[in-house]
């Protein structure tokens, strides 16, 4: 659009193209479902076709050998940009390219078409899946070995293909309840400016649908008629323009946070933010690097020593349940496993009832305690949030190319400038939540609590990447 034109005019025109974007998607879902299988071959390429080659050696770069170009394509790339999707586009990443996603709902076709089980819609498996997966990948070091990759990716692939095959029918019961990641999307799909938006007056206002009429299937079993949010909704644009009424549209990445989060308190996504992403991520980034892991290590070691049992720092376990690649020099004790999880546990109770504690004082700030104003609060810690865990995994990416001789320029510089902006995200929201209930010294205080939780937070990211 030429600079002279005017800003209203560009707005409407923004909007209108984004409203034909989402019917497009509506239109061609062949298309979509192509791009999909292509996803899929990629996916078993990347993650299965590895564990069957021989484990590469040291003098194999990731341009020659399929396993390493595989686990940085994988670990290094595909994992930690798909989380930036989620703040930049939404889930468009589930509904357009997810290939397990894509297989429950294939699967779903041929479906017994069972009601699915309260079991299965129990709201903490978001958590649960999360810490499971996240705990199990560090026992089996599966950024590393292409075995426990499969183990842990294609076993999931397999439960998602059978929940497909039991409940609803072109449905993805999988993604709505059961999926290791859903909950961390659905958190850092709030941020996201771009989403599908339903006006619910021009939805009352049209015409019901006659009977037979053409309507659409939300496969992630989102109630598209009261959706306010982005963190259900998969962007795969079926529903757009549906009754006049649902279209793709900017937004602001603070509004979900302030103006919608306060009415839909959740105490599965709070356990997350809290004591998921914020606790146990960082214990599990952490713990290789720390040398509060080794101190643990050693007191244990002594004292086994002590007791006449050295028999947890001799044996192991096989490489589905902890590492053991003797070869490689690359083995993980009784006693390694068992300090690794009192490890990850340690933090995430710790930061995470830390934590708890500085959003519960600035609820306390601006008035009677409120568990609503708790959650609300909680989510202003998005941000930061979702930046450690994509830090996280981007050193991997790092480590990567170092290995191969690549240096990365700038990591530290862009390291620091995303805590720096994710800390004062995190804070500007809270300033916003803070001031629908409460203004001055105590709109302040809240403010300066979440800032404080959100400092904690970067400091638990300085000790890795800058002090140990």
């Amino acid at each position: 659009m030429a600079p002279g034109v005017p800003a209203p005019v560009r707005t409407r025109a923004l909007d209108a193209g984004l409203a034909r974007l989402g019917d497009w998607l509506r239109a061609h879902a062949g298309s979509i479902r192509a791009v999909q299988w292509i996803v899929v071959a990629v996916y078993i390429l990347l993650v299965a076709v590895p564990a069957f080659l021989p484990l590469p050696d040291n003098a194999q770069h990731i341009w020659t050998n399929l396993t390493l170009a595989a686990q940085f394509a994988f670990w290094g790339i595909w994992w930690p940009f798909v989380l930036v999707s989620m703040v930049l586009v939404g889930r468009v990443w589930c509904g357009v390219f997810c290939p397990e996603g894509a297989l429950s709902e294939v699967a779903s076709r041929w479906s017994r078409g069972y009601a699915v089980p309260r079991w299965i819609t129990w709201s903490g498996w978001p958590f649960i899946a999360f810490a499971g997966t996240t705990v199990y990948g560090q026992m089996t070091s599966v950024y590393g070995y292409p075995k426990p990759a499969l183990a842990v990716l294609g076993g999931s692939t397999l439960a998602a293909i059978v929940v497909g095959l039991l409940y609803g029918r072109n449905k993805r019961v999988w993604c709505r309840y059961l999926c290791p990641v859903n909950g961390v999307f659905a958190v850092l799909s709030k941020l996201a400016p771009l989403s599908f938006q339903v006006d619910r007056a021009a939805w009352a206002a049209s015409p019901k649908p006659a009977r037979g009429a053409e309507s659409f299937n939300c496969a992630p079993l989102v109630p598209v008629k009261t959706m306010r949010g982005a963190g259900a909704c998969h962007m795969c644009g079926r529903c757009s323009s549906h009754r006049g009424a649902v279209r793709l549209a900017l937004r602001s990445p603070n509004r979900e946070i302030v103006h919608v989060a306060g009415d839909e308190p959740s105490w599965e996504q709070t356990s997350l933010i809290l004591f998921g992403m914020l606790g146990l991520a960082v214990g599990a980034f952490q713990w290789s690097s720390s040398p509060w892991f080794l101190d643990m290590k050693q007191v244990a070691a002594t004292w086994l020593i002590e007791h006449g049992m050295t028999w947890p720092l001799e044996a192991s376990a096989p490489w589905f349940v902890l590492t053991n690649y003797p070869d490689r020099n690359d083995v993980m004790t009784l006693l390694d496993g068992a300090v690794l999880l009192v490890y990850i546990g340690a933090a995430t109770v710790v930061l995470g009832l830390g934590l708890a504690a500085l959003v519960a004082l600035a609820s306390r700030a601006l008035g009677p305690f409120s568990l609503r104003r708790f959650h609300h609060l909680t989510q202003t810690l998005i941000p930061i949030a979702g930046c450690g865990v994509f830090l996280g995994l981007s050193a991997l990416t790092v480590t990567f190319l170092r290995g191969d001789g690549i240096v990365v320029p700038y990591v530290a510089e862009i390291r620091a400038t995303l805590l720096a902006g994710a800390a004062l995200w995190s804070t500007w929201l809270a300033w916003r939540v803070a001031g629908l209930s409460a203004g001055g010294l105590r709109r302040a205080v809240a403010a300066s609590c979440i800032a404080g939780a959100a400092t904690v937070s970067v400091a638990n990211w300085v000790l890795l990447f800058w002090i140990w």
